[in-house]
C-alpha cells in the first residue's frame, strides 16, 4: 500500500510488479491534502472518540451489574445480547435510518454515534463482563474489612485490575467506529459530513478512472492514527488479552 502511493498511474497498472517506489512521486499525497481530506478526519475523529467513550461507559456498567449482582431477568438479558449479535447490520438499515429520520439526526455526527454505539455496546458488555468475573469478589471484601466503602473499595481496587479489559474494549470500538462504511453511507449523504471511509471512496467516482494512487495514498494516511493509537495502548492490550489465561 505504501509503496503503491508513490508510483505514477502507469507503473501501478504495469504487470511487473514494482517492490520499491524508486523514481516516485508524492502527487498522491498532495491530491489527498487537496481535498476535503481534514474535512473527514474531523468527522471521524470525532465519531470515533464519542463511540469509544460511551461505549465503554454503559458496556462497563452493565458488565458491573451482571457479574456483582443477581437480580430478576438477568439471564434474559445477557441471552439478549447474545441475540443482537446475530442480526445482520443491513436488516436494520430501513429501522435505522426512519429513526434518525424522525429525530432530525441524519447527516449528524450525533445520530451516526448513536448508531455506533449502539452495534458496539453488546459486544463490548460480554468482553468486560468476562474481565470483571475475573477479578475475586475477596479483593474488594477484604477493602471493605480495612475499611474501604464498597465505592472506594471499587476505584480503589477493581478500576486498576480491570484497566486492560478496558483498553482492549476501547481498541475493539475504536476500530469498529474508524473503519466502519455501510451504515456511515446510509446515514452521511452530505459531502461535507463524509467519514473518512466515505472520503476514500470519492477517489473511485463513476464519471472517471479509479485513483489508484491516490487510494492508496489515503489508506496510509488513514492507518496512520490507528497505528499511533495502538503504540499508546499495545502493552495494556496485550495483558488485557491474555488476562485470565492462567491461575495462580
Amino acid at each position: 500500500m505504501l509503496n503503491s502511493s508513490f508510483l505514477p498511474f502507469n507503473r501501478i497498472r504495469s504487470p511487473e510488479p514494482t517492490f520499491f517506489p524508486v523514481g516516485g512521486t508524492v502527487a498522491a499525497y498532495e491530491r489527498v491534502f487537496e481535498s476535503n481530506f481534514l474535512s473527514a478526519l474531523r468527522v471521524s475523529a470525532t465519531v470515533t472518540l464519542i463511540t469509544v467513550a460511551a461505549a465503554l461507559l454503559f458496556a462497563f456498567l452493565a458488565a458491573l451489574a451482571l457479574s456483582r449482582f443477581r437480580f430478576r431477568g438477568r439471564r434474559s438479558f445477557l441471552l439478549a445480547v447474545l441475540i443482537i449479535q446475530m442480526i445482520p447490520a443491513e436488516g436494520l438499515f430501513i429501522s435505522q435510518f426512519k429513526l434518525l429520520e424522525g429525530w432530525q439526526l441524519l447527516n449528524s455526527v450525533v445520530g451516526l454515534s448513536l448508531l455506533y454505539v449502539a452495534a458496539v455496546v453488546p459486544f463490548t458488555i460480554w468482553m468486560l463482563r468476562g474481565f470483571v468475573n475475573g477479578v475475586p469478589r475477596e479483593l474488594e471484601e477484604a477493602a471493605l474489612v480495612d475499611g474501604c466503602s464498597r465505592v472506594q473499595a471499587f476505584f480503589r481496587i477493581t478500576l486498576p485490575l480491570l484497566a486492560p479489559g478496558l483498553v482492549a474494549s476501547g481498541v475493539y470500538a475504536f476500530l469498529q467506529a474508524w473503519n466502519e462504511f455501510t451504515l456511515a453511507l446510509v446515514v452521511m449523504t452530505r459531502p461535507d459530513n463524509m467519514t473518512l471511509p466515505l472520503w476514500l471512496k470519492t477517489f473511485t467516482e463513476a464519471n472517471r478512472a479509479s485513483d489508484w494512487a491516490g487510494i492508496m495514498a489515503g489508506s496510509v494516511v488513514i492507518a496512520i492514527p490507528v497505528m499511533i493509537f495502538f503504540l499508546f495502548v499495545q502493552h495494556r492490550m496485550t495483558s488485557g488479552l491474555v488476562s485470565g489465561a492462567v491461575k495462580g
